[in-house]
Formats: structure tokens, sequence, C-alpha cells
């Protein structure tokens, strides 16, 4: 079914979209307040008004708490049961929510989130079997706590709306008199948008509100067909949301193997646009490399279903990962065709 929403493509080679309705998963929501890292405050072991010790998926927690894991809030055992499955039935409606969902729930339940919460979400992140679920499990406390921050920051500070995030975000770029120059004069001001995008991102800042505004500026700007500078840093920034958080998920390692197919991708994955015509022809068979144009396929084909099963079906976070990675796959489709006329 073509898409309701139009979305104006991220590399100058990208396929149109297929729209899917998949089961949604939980993003980082957006708190719309500057502050600094809610991940290096987690590691601090403070959040807001809650402080909880962090956990981890790697089965750090020793078999002593795991022993006492449903006495953690009461001494009387059946108390402390019927709490665990209060607790259970919150984290599992959390874990089913959409970014709007998230936030209700998070309000409606916001004395819940106590150190009796964070232990039981530490030992279900701890029996996970798959190395996705416990990731889903991590991202579903950092946007837990984004919103808990939120709540307990938001008459303090200034909210700032998708238009001054993007701004911000576009300011080391756009000169005093907002000239646009593209690529910018200066190299070191691409950094700085760089890092200022992986901050927000980091921070659950940059939600389906932001990427409609982006997109929706990226439509004007092409229709218009007078601002290709604009229409280049506006695409960037896209490029640089989808790099960001399709590298958040590794799937190089299988057991003690290292699938090399998927290690290639990830690569052009975490490299900006104008390297990839490098890595591929310095990567695939047809040029100097070993990976087989047809195994690269295969793994953009799975990390697309994987990003289709783990994203909100019609979602502009869907639209514009998908149309991250179908734009890798044209442009090695145009690298293997060039190789193909003119062999070298």
């Amino acid at each position: 079914m073509a898409s309701s929403l139009p979305t104006a493509s991220l590399c100058s080679s990208s396929s149109p979209y297929n729209h899917h309705h998949h089961h949604h998963h939980h993003q980082v929501f957006q708190c719309p307040w500057k502050r600094g890292s809610l991940l290096q405050r987690w590691n601090n072991r403070e959040s807001g008004m809650l402080k909880f010790k962090p956990f981890s998926s790697t089965g750090s927690m020793d078999s002593k708490i795991r022993r006492n894991l449903i006495c953690a809030v009461s001494q009387d055992p059946e108390e402390a049961f019927k709490k665990t499955v209060e607790v259970d039935r919150l984290i599992d409606k959390l874990r089913d929510a959409n970014p709007k969902e998230l936030q209700q729930l998070v309000v409606e339940n916001v004395l819940a989130f106590n150190e009796g919460f964070w232990i039981r979400l530490a030992a279900r992140t701890d029996t996970c079997k798959s190395e996705d679920d416990k990731k889903d499990y991590e991202e579903l406390a950092i946007s837990v706590m984004n919103v808990v921050d939120c709540l307990v920051n938001k008459t303090k500070e200034k909210i700032e709306s998708s238009t001054d995030i993007l701004k911000e975000i576009l300011r080391p770029v756009v000169d005093e008199v907002e000239e646009i120059s593209w690529p910018p004069r200066d190299p070191e001001a691409l950094k700085q948008m760089e890092k200022e995008v992986y901050r927000r991102e980091t921070e659950g800042q940059l939600d389906e509100g932001f990427l409609a505004e982006v997109s929706a500026q990226l439509r004007q700007a092409k229709e218009d067909g007078d601002k290709p500078g604009l229409v280049a840093m506006l695409q960037k920034v896209l490029q640089l949301y989808a790099s960001k958080v399709l590298s958040k998920r590794s799937y190089v390692k299988k057991g003690a193997e290292v699938l090399k197919a998927e290690q290639f991708l990830e690569t052009i994955i975490k490299a900006p646009e104008e390297e990839w015509n490098k890595l591929l022809i310095n990567g695939l068979t047809v040029g100097k490399g070993e990976i087989a144009p047809k195994e690269l396929y295969a793994i953009v084909k799975k990390r697309i279903e994987r990003t289709l099963i783990r994203t909100e079906g019609g979602s502009y976070q869907q639209r514009i990962l998908t149309e991250y990675l179908k734009g890798i796959q044209s442009r090695a489709e145009e690298i293997v065709q060039a190789f193909q006329r003119n062999p070298q």
C-alpha cells in the first residue's frame, strides 16, 4: 500500500517506500527541555527525583539478588508477589506502548517508578534470551527515565519546539546572515552539527514531531527548487539521525563467529554518505573486496525487516530508517552496474 505521508528521500539514489503495518516498538520519547546526558546521570545512579542502581544486560546481578527479588519490596512474600505481578503488568504495558501512550502511562503511574520497579526491570533484562530483547529493555528504561525527567524539570526550563531544535542543529552550518552554503566552508561546522544531532538523539529529543518537521521542511525546499544547499543540509540531518539510530544495534557476532557481510553493512551505516562509493568499491567482489553483492542485498533486506518490526508502522522514524537502508542498497546496485559496464 502506498504511503499516505510522503517523505523526501535521504539519498540521491534511494528507492520509494513500501508501507507496512507491523507491531510497533517504543521509541525514545522526546524530552523537549535542555538537560545533561540522561545516560550519564543514569551511570551516576541518578535520574531526577529517582535514585537507583543501573542494570546490566550482561548478567551482572548476583544470584543472591536474584533469589531475593520477589522480597525486594516487602518482607511479606504474598504481598511481595502481588506487587511483582503489578510491576510486571506495568512493564508489559510500557513495552507495548507507542511514544504518546508511554508518556501517558508514566504520568499516570509516576509513583510506581521506585527502586522495586528498577530491580524488577533489571531482572527481566538479565533473563532475556536474545540481545535484541535486552536492547529493547534498555531502551525502554531510557524512555521511561526521559519522560520522568521531563515531568521533574518541565517547570524549571524552557520548552523547545521541533523548529527550535532543528535551528540549533543547523546553527553551526548557517552563517550570521542565514546564508546557506553546502558543503560548509568550515569542515569543523559539519562535525559540530553531527555532535548536536547525536547529543539530542541520545537525550530522546528527536521524536516523531521533530522528524515530521524536518521532512516537511525538506519537501518544501525541494518544491521551491531554488535551495539546493538547504535540501542537502536537511538530508544530512536525516542521514545522521538514521546512522545514529541504526548503529545502536549490532548483528556482527553470531556466537563466536563474526559475520563479515553484517560487519560490512554496519561500516557503511556508520559512514557519511559521501564515503559510501569508496567503501562499496573496496568491499564488494566486483571491486577490491570479498563481499558478494547478493550477500550485501540479503543482509540489507534482513535489516529492513528488523527495522519494520521494531518501529511503529507508518511512522516517520520507520520511513527514514528504511529509506536510509534502501539508499545503501541502491548505491551498491549502481556501483555493481558501473563495474559490469566497464570491467576493470
